[in-house]
């Protein structure tokens, strides 16, 4: 127990010095992919296993006050309108194209997120429910594991996990929908192409109400370009929501190095222990009051 606690302490001092050093020399900065080649694992996949985080591009953050009177930050997708921390690249204004209903749904949850009255107005990470694509890359850290045919995302919050298909199975059938989608992939030299359908409609971007419907369409990228650094970018695609698809991209940064990476390990988040909010949610949406 001694030394786990050892090695947690100081993989998490470098990965704070690392988000420090992103934030201080330009976190929307995209580097270039270069001339670099990676190693390959076994099956000839660029190999790109370990343990990762957002350290690219700092989030917009977004303060709100706890039932328990405790302030907390949550990240924004978007940012506040233009802010110039939003992940979204296209449209160049940096917000998600809404149509008009969309709008005022999302409008709704801004409102009443932190005072909530329906159930659409939760978090659905405050219910602990999957995180889903693409929050599980700019919350926490993650781990990926390559096999031959796959890549596998585990993730630290509440143990969740994608598998991405690299054998070119076809979909499964379009009325299964799944809180992670079913993700099909493929390399084209650094690049990792993903292709995911049949997502779920119970996810958000974020906690106050950016949102898809079970129609979207999500087009990924992982591109490979240094030891230490993936480009993400993701393409949506929900003619039911959006005027147009929108794209977002962060950078990825490998959370955890050397020596240490080969003994650390996520830790276990039972995130229902210690959960502060989720029993006065429970009363007040039942009619009661905390």
């Amino acid at each position: 127990m001694t030394s786990r606690r050892v090695n947690l302490a100081a993989a998490a001092a470098t990965f704070v010095a690392v988000l420090t050093m992103a934030a201080s020399s330009g976190a929307g900065q995209t580097p270039a992919a270069g001339t670099w080649t990676p190693p390959r694992t076994p099956d000839g996949q660029p190999d790109i296993q370990g343990f990762w985080a957002n350290q690219g591009r700092r989030l917009a953050t977004y303060n709100i006050q706890a039932m328990d009177g405790a302030s907390e930050t949550h990240t924004l997708i978007s940012g506040v309108q233009s802010d110039a921390r939003s992940l979204i690249v296209d449209p160049a204004d940096g917000n998600i194209p809404y149509q008009l209903w969309a709008q005022a749904k999302r409008q709704d949850v801004v409102d009443n997120h932190n005072n909530p009255t329906k159930w659409e107005h939760v978090d659905p990470h405050t219910l602990c429910w999957v995180s889903g694509i693409p929050r599980m890359f700019y919350q926490g850290m993650f781990q990926i594991l390559q096999i031959p045919g796959y890549v596998v995302v585990l993730q630290e919050f509440n143990h969740n996990y994608r598998v991405i298909h690299l054998d070119g199975r076809p979909h499964v059938p379009e009325n299964l929908k799944l809180w992670m989608g079913d993700s099909r992939g493929r390399w084209e030299g650094n690049t990792l192409y993903v292709d995911v359908a049949n997502k779920n409609d119970r996810t958000r971007f974020d906690i106050v109400g950016d949102f898809h419907s079970d129609a979207v369409r999500i087009r990924e990228r992982f591109t490979v370009i240094d030891a230490d650094t993936i480009r993400y970018e993701a393409t949506f695609d929900d003619p039911t929501v959006y005027t147009r698809p929108f794209t977002m991209r962060l950078n990825l940064g490998r959370a955890v190095r050397g020596e240490e990476a080969k003994t650390y390990e996520l830790m276990e988040e039972a995130c229902l222990e210690g959960e502060r909010n989720l029993p006065q949610m429970l009363f007040r949406l039942g009619g009661g009051r905390p």
